[in-house]
Formats: C-alpha cells, structure tokens, sequence
C-alpha cells in the first residue's frame, strides 16, 4: 500500500513536470562546437533497435548522435566487404561536456517513430528529457522534459502506443502513451539504476535494475511479481520469450544467464556453460524460442563472444566471435539474424546461421594501450594502437607526413618518474598520491596517464574527464575538460607543449603555461584520411578527410541542430600556412596573422556563424520510391542559418548537373524543380548556394519504371581525353623523365576502348612543346564544348604543380614561369570550372607532385589535397586520382618506363584491376589496385589517393580488352 501511494504521488508530480517544462526547456547553447564526423559512430554505442519489419536498424551513443541504418541497403566492395552506410543521421541538441550523450533509443515498430535519451538536458536544468523523432524526415516531433535522472533505457510496446522510460539513481520505470505524449503510469521505488526494459505480445513489461530486482508489471503497470534476480546482484537485461512463458536475465557481475518464469518471475533453470571470462549481462531471444543468446564482458583472446544455447537454453551452447569490444545490447531481428552493438564502438548482423552478414568496426584509432612518443617541439609524433602499441603510427605536422611503422629517432617517451617528484597509485585508480599525499580530483574522475615535465617543476595527469597539470608540490595550475579518456599524455623537450591522445580518437596539443588548446588532429582508423584544426577551425586534411569533422550548431532545444563539415567553410578556413605556424609561436591568433602577411591577406576572416551554407530537405519524392513519369518534379525546403541569400540551386542526377525548370517564386524557402529522368534507379541530389559556400547535398533515392528509349539503348557512351605531359622544362633543374611517356601512354592504352566500353574516343595529347598554357586552355574548351549527357571526359595531367603562398594551385606547362604563375601557368579554377560543367561523368588524373626546384628556392609545396577535395566535393562532382598525398613526391624509374602512378595506372586499366573477374574496371577497382599497387612498386615511399563524391556511384571507366 506504501509503495501505491508513493507511485501515485510521484505519478502525479512527474505528470505536471512533464507538461509544464516541455514548453520550456533550457536553450542549449548557442556557439557551434566542432565534432568528429566519421559516418560511423565514434564513441560507445549502448543500444540498439529494430522495427518489427527488422528493415530500420536504430542505433544510438555517447558521440551524441543516433544512426538509421537501411538493412536493404548493404552492398559488397570490390574487396569484397559487405558495407552499410546510416540513412540518416539525428542530431540532437547538445552542450559540451556530457550534455547530450546518448543511452538509449527506441523504434516504434511500424517504423515511423524514433525516441532517444540519455544525458539529456540534464546539465541545463537537472531534468532530463526524451525526444522524439520522425524517422523519415528526421523532424523533432517532441520534447519531453522533467524526468528526475538521465535515461538508461527506453522500449516501446509491440503495439506501439507505449514507450517505457528508465532512469538512472534509483528514479525507476515510466510510462508514455504516445498518442498525446502524457504520463501513463510511473513507479518510482527502485533503489539504483535501472538498464532493462521488454515488452511481450500482451503488452506486460519486465525490468531489471541494478537494485538487484526483476520486475514484472501487468499490461495496465501494476506489479505483479518483483524477485531477486537468482543469477547475480546486478541484473542488466531481459527478455521475453515468444510466447511470454520464459523470461532471460543477464547481470552484468554474472558469468551465468538465468531464466525465470514469464508468469511469477521464479527462478526455472540456469542454462549450462557460463562465461569463462568476465559476465554475460545482455540476453535475447530467437522469434521462436528455440536459441538462446547472450553476451558482455565475455571473450577469448581475440574476440568479444555471444553465447549460443540451443532447446531454449537448455541444451548444446556454442560461441559467435563477433566483436573488439564489449556487446552492450543484443537484438533479435524477425528473420531470425541477430544485431549488436559494442563498445568499440561496433555494430553488426550474424545471420541465423552464424555468418556476418555485416560487421562495421570503429573508425577511432584506441591509444589505450599504446604510447605516444613526442619531437623536443611537438611537431613529430609516434603513437600506439590499441593491443599494446605493436603498431605505431608516426605523424609530422611540418610535412604533413602520416604513416604506418618507421623510425622514432628524436622522438621521447613520457617521463613518468623522478626522484624528486613520484607520482604513485595513478593507473586506472581514482586516489593518485604526489609524494604520498592525495591528489584533489573530482569524486569517481579516474586517473589514466602522467607525464612529468622536463624541469620536474609540474606534471600532466590525465584522467577520464579532465587533463590536468599540477606543480611540484600538488597544486593544480590548470584543467581542461577532456573529450574522453585521457589515455597517454607527454611533454614536448622544450617544455612548452603538452600533448595528448583521447578517447575520441583525437590527439591535442595544449600551451603548458595555461593549458590553452592550440591544435586536433583526427586519424582515421583507416590510416589514409586526418585533418587537422585549431580552436577556431582554420584546418588542413588528407584527401578525403575535409569530411571528419565539422561544425554542430544547436538550433534551440525543440528542434534538430544543423551539421556543417569543414569542407564547407573551404575557402576561408583551409588554411595549411595557419597549421605551419601554430607550434612554433605558441599562439593561434599569432599564427594567422603571420600567415595573412606572408600571404598578403588583409582584412581578417569572417565566423564560422557568418558563412554558414543553405540547409536544404527534399520533402517529395520519398526516398527509395517509385515514380512513373519521365518528367519528375521534385519539392524541397530552402533555409539559410547565416541570413544570407540563396543565389543559387544545382540539380544533380547521379551526381552530374542536370537542366531543370523552377516553379513558384525562386526565392522562397519551399521551392519546386522539375526535369526529365531516365528510366531505372537514380539518386537525385539537391544542392543550394549562397556567395560564400554550399550546402551539404540533400539526396533521395528513386525509381523510373519502364524501358530506356531505343536510341539510347544502342547508343554508346562516348569518351573524351585531355591528355598533358610536361618533362622537358627550359630549366634543367625542373627535368622529368616520364612525364610526357606517360601522358602518351594513357593516351593509347584509352584508344583500345573504342568499340568496347565507348562507341567513339576522341582525344587531345599535348606533350613537352605541345603542351604550351593556352593549348591546355583550348583543349579544356574542347571538353566543355564536345562531351555530352552520356559521355565520359578525363583529363590526365603530368608534370609539375605549384601552390603559392595565398593557397591558389597551378599546373605548370612548357612555358610556365616561376615567378609569373598566374600570367603563365594554368590556375586549378580553370580545371574544376571545366569539370564541374559538364553533363556526364568527369574524372581527373593527376600527377604534378614531382620533385624539383620549381620555385628557385622559394617553393612553397605542391600539396594537391586541397584541390583534390575541392573538385571531389559534391558541388562539383568530379573523381580524382591524385598520384600521391599530401607533400609526398611522385616516384620516375627507369626500370618501369613511366612514373609509378602512370605505370599502376595502365597495369590496372590493362585487366590487373579487375577484381571480380566480370571484365569491368571500376572507380573502386582501380582505386583499390592503385593504392596497392604504386606503394609496392615505391616501397611505401608513394601513397596514391582517390576522391569520388558521395553522390556519385561506383560506375566502370573501361573494359578489360
């Protein structure tokens, strides 16, 4: 009777508190905030949902975001992976600190809904709230603030008209009735966290909470029975059986599952077999009841396992490898295959059979257990990957130079003892001593990496929430909040840098005098994509790492905040000549300004606030839906953040700009576009400008039903190559061997295409004396004028580039000169002007990253990643083979005849790169050859890179002949 009154009065507070501060929620803050954008998440994902379909697979985490995945949508690579891009990515708004990590998420099952908790709220005004989304549109449907803790667990009821909420410190269970968002139900007498939530077919509900109780509440939320669990003092998860008869109980300090009677909760039987190693806290269900599953903590040497009992969980078990991390929820889809989600963070699909259907792992190198290694000035780095730092990755942010494995020499470990300063019980610990006295931190704030500083005055702790520095006799100087666990710090040689690698995959570089940030670097785990920022977002990438971070900007607390990559802001904050300096002057303002007058900038950039791009959203067609005409007309919404003007709309099929006709008034934020569309599926892009930048492309996915029309069908595309090689500069300094070899060669290996991947090739090859400025404008006319809809156009460039001080790129041809380049030489806007006009598909080789003294002693570089991601932005929608990255030089030789990449390039396009053996060389075959290919023959000396835009698919370049 007690604990119905106190439900009831905690029902009736609850329900006022939800209606009256849903309206009212704290505004997040205003400021963008740079974030790591992978298209995968990078921090722990603890939990995962399916609809009843099992098409839309939800997945949320404490990167703040959550992920629809399409599970029609997986495709197989030419290296024959199987991958899975999300759909569509939500974006909650968020604060700094913990401020809208994400614990929880949960599907509707009919689809359509999606509600997410967590940290939510909960630093702005100590309630915590559950949002709701469309899933189609990703439109906040609803905020529901005022629950007493953060949530832990949401699920929805098989009907869909429920959604159960569970929260942290003992604040217990509610209910939602989603039809008008109000309060169902609540029962607040638990006495700790609550993790577990499942509803069965009748529309009762069980919970586990690590006040060591399941629960079991009837279909109307009265408790009908509430037992100890029998398998450990933690329960963390259940699960109904199909027919409700049966429910499984995980505890997360358990290496045993137990199932209890769906009825009365008592205890049935103990599944045999447990955990040989650390506890199995998450349990499902196959639709039929007939397999048992479970996992956590549970591994063997190399892999996270799920458990697998047959008869129920009363026979035969055997073992699922799976993942790199700990399983922090299981999913049974209706087909019978079976979801996860890992710490790592990691999710996949193992069929029924027990074959991956899909395993995407982290895109965040771990330095855990690792080092990091650190130059006397900061600028050089040797760091460890997760499994003990057996495999170190170097990085120089004075060349740009990122790579596996090499020499370390000049580089120092941290210094983490001294005779006069010894700092013990830091590992892992949560009471480090200085000198056997306790170090002040936060309560629960644990210790993970120290580093002394070089005169022994002061030393770096960090910790899983901070990085802090403290002086020789304990007294903190400075903290900083940390962007996830701290696990290896250093000290520069010369004492003025601390260095350190978090947990979000990032490594900073802070002033020690004040802790001041001065530079990020993010590394793919892939090991070819980076880019690096200061605080205010001046940034330098690798090809294709312009997309890794960008800018969240919360858009009040009721509505999804905006997401802007970097790349958006290109031309004002790619600025390599502001990363130069950084280091050096120990200041970021200082660096920019030095790097504006080296450049003769004047008049200082503007905010990221002021140059935000247009936001656009396709509303019709819905993606992946038929059409039936040929005529489509397509409805989007326009807005503009920045309050700038739209100047501008770009329609693209398949990623080439198409013509369209625009109804209604043009400046207006809901606009109408309309134009013709060949039958079969497209992706239909839509892109608007203002004079400052572009918006992100907004894309659906459609269908034509019917035939291509005859004349097309016995139409071959056509193929038009602009081929330029430049060896025999004037001066001999300059000379390259291959450059105008290699230009011919492609040259002819493309003739061969004629009469089987084109019905005609037309080209121009201009070499050596040919190969003078205003030729190479004419035939980049020639292109713009003669390739059509159907057709495929590649420029090939050979020779030397040069980047100037200011950032602007030039090719340089046979009467380039030095020190009049833009008189001269062939400015990169030329080139991407050409391309990016023209109606079918466009592709650029290029190779100008040769070394030589171009510039008289006065070269700047000729780092071609800027131009690369430049022209393989979705705006501009051309494919780029660049011969190598970054400040790396091409490699001639004259055992091969060619230069490295060229000699790749017609090994590949000659047969070597058809991978599936179906006699099509692809963009994603030769890509794949290529990187292999030039770093065998270079010695890993060469990285070639390639950049294709996302609204581009893979299509063939040529045919094995």
């Amino acid at each position: 009777m007690k604990r119905r009154v106190v439900s009831l009065l905690l029902f009736a507070c609850l329900a006022l508190q939800l209606f009256s501060q849903s309206a009212f929620a704290a505004a997040p803050p205003k400021e963008p905030m740079l974030r790591i954008e992978t298209g995968r998440h990078t921090a722990m994902i603890k939990s995962i949902c399916a609809d009843a379909a099992g098409r839309w697979l939800v997945t949320a985490s404490e990167d703040k975001t959550v992920r629809v995945w399409d599970l029609t949508r997986m495709a197989g690579t030419e290296a024959g992976r199987t991958e899975i891009a999300p759909a569509r990515v939500i974006r909650p708004s968020i604060g700094p600190g913990n401020e809208g990590k994400l614990f929880a998420v949960a599907i509707s099952p009919d689809g359509s809904t999606i509600a997410c908790g967590g940290w939510t709220g909960w630093d702005l005004q100590k309630k915590a709230a559950v949002l709701f989304f469309d899933r189609s549109s990703g439109r906040l449907l609803k905020r529901l603030d005022g629950f007493p803790n953060v949530i832990k667990a949401l699920s929805f009821s098989r009907d869909g008209k429920r959604l159960a909420v569970a929260l942290g410190a003992g604040q217990g269970v509610y209910l939602v009735r989603v039809s008008d968002w109000k309060l169902a139900g609540a029962d607040g007498s638990y006495g700790n966290d609550c993790y577990g939530l499942d509803f069965d077919r009748a529309g009762r509900l069980a919970t586990a909470s690590w006040d060591g109780f399941v629960r079991l509440y009837d279909a109307g939320f009265r408790l009908v029975a509430k037992k100890k669990a029998p398998n450990g003092e933690r329960p963390y998860s259940v699960s109904f059986s199909g027919d409700g008869g049966k429910i499984a109980v995980g505890c997360d300090d358990s290496r045993k599952v137990a199932v209890v009677s769906g009825k009365d909760l008592t205890p049935l039987y103990t599944p045999p077999g447990g955990a040989d190693s650390g506890s199995l806290f998450n349990v499902a269900w196959s639709p039929d009841g007939t397999v048992l599953y479970a996992a956590g903590s549970h591994r063997d040497d190399r892999k996270y396992l799920v458990r697998r009992w047959e008869q129920g969980g009363k026979g035969g078990y055997s073992d699922l490898k799976v993942a790199d991390g700990d399983i922090m929820q299981l999913l049974v889809l209706p087909g019978g295959s079976l979801a996860y989600a890992a710490a790592g963070p990691e999710i996949g699909v193992v069929g029924a059979d027990g074959a991956t259907s899909f395993s995407l792992g982290s895109s965040v190198v771990d330095y855990r257990d690792g080092r990091l290694l650190v130059s006397a000035d900061g600028s050089s780095l040797a760091f460890g990957q997760y499994s003990g730092g057996r495999s170190d990755l170097l990085l120089s942010v004075a060349d740009r130079s990122f790579k596996a494995g090499g020499a370390s020499a000049g580089l120092a470990p941290p210094v983490a003892d001294a005779p006069q300063l010894k700092v013990t019980q830091w590992r892992n610990g949560m009471t480090p001593l200085l000198n056997d006295a306790p170090l002040a931190l936060d309560q629960y704030e644990t210790a993970r990496s120290l580093a002394l500083a070089p005169d022994r005055d002061s030393f770096l702790l960090g910790t899983d929430w901070n990085l802090r520095c403290f002086d020789r006799e304990g007294k903190q100087l400075w903290r900083v909040a940390a962007p996830g666990n701290t696990w290896q710090v250093n000290v520069a040689g010369n004492g003025k840098i601390a260095v350190a690698a978090f947990g979000d995959g990032t490594i900073r570089w802070f002033r020690m005098s004040d802790g001041r940030e001065l530079l990020a670097f993010f590394p793919h785990a892939d090991r070819k994509r980076w880019v690096l920022w200061t605080p205010s977002g001046f940034y330098d990438a690798a090809v294709g790492g312009e997309e890794l971070a960008g800018w969240h900007l919360n858009n009040g607390a009721v509505q999804v905040a905006d997401f802007f990559p970097v790349s958006r802001f290109r031309s004002v904050y790619c600025r390599p000549d502001v990363i130069n300096r950084v280091l050096s002057v120990l200041d970021e303002a200082e660096a920019a300004k030095a790097a504006d007058v080296a450049a003769g900038r004047t008049g200082g950039g503007k905010s990221v606030l002021a140059l935000l791009p247009p936001v656009v959203s396709v509303t019709s067609p819905p993606d992946q839906s038929a059409v039936d005409s040929g005529e489509v007309t397509v409805e989007f919404s326009v807005r503009s953040p920045s309050g700038e003007e739209v100047t501008g709309v770009k329609v693209l099929v398949n990623g080439r700009p198409v013509p369209f006709r625009e109804k209604g008034k043009s400046g207006g934020e809901r606009r109408t576009v309309t134009f013709s569309l060949a039958a079969g599926e497209s992706e239909i892009t839509v892109i608007a400008e203002n004079r400052h930048a572009a918006s992100e492309p907004a894309t659906v996915r459609v269908t034509r039903a019917g035939e291509p029309a005859t004349e097309i069908i016995s139409m071959q595309p056509r193929l038009f190559i602009l081929a330029v090689g430049v060896g025999a500069y004037p001066d001999k300094e300059m000379a390259l061997d291959f450059a105008a070899k290699d230009a011919r060669d492609f040259a002819r290996l493309m003739q061969l295409q004629k009469g089987g991947m084109y019905g005609e090739v037309s080209m121009k090859v201009l070499t050596d004396a040919e190969a003078k400025r205003q030729s190479v404008l004419e035939g980049l006319k020639w292109l713009g004028q003669e390739a059509g809809e159907r057709d495929t156009a590649i420029v090939f460039l050979s020779g030397h580039g040069v980047t100037e001080a200011s950032g602007a790129y030039y090719f340089l041809p046979i009467d380039g000169v030095a020190d009049k380049l833009a008189a001269s030489a062939v400015v990169f806007s030329e080139i991407r002007n050409t391309l990016m006009s023209l109606p079918g598909k466009a592709v650029l080789f290029v190779d100008t990253c040769h070394a030589g003294d171009v510039m008289g002693g006065k070269k700047t570089g000729s780092d071609v990643n800027a131009v690369v991601n430049e022209l393989s932005s979705a705006e501009n929608g051309v494919v780029v083979f660049a011969s190598s990255t970054g400040r790396q030089y091409s490699i001639e030789d004259t055992a091969w005849g060619n230069g490295a990449f060229t000699k790749a390039l017609v090994e590949g396009i000659s047969g070597k790169a058809d991978y599936t053996g179906k006699g099509r060389i692809t963009i994603a075959s030769l890509d794949l050859w290529l990187s292999e290919r030039v770093q065998e023959l270079t010695g890993g000396k060469q990285t070639p890179t390639t950049a294709k835009p996302r609204t581009i698919p893979d299509f063939p370049l040529a045919v094995k002949r």
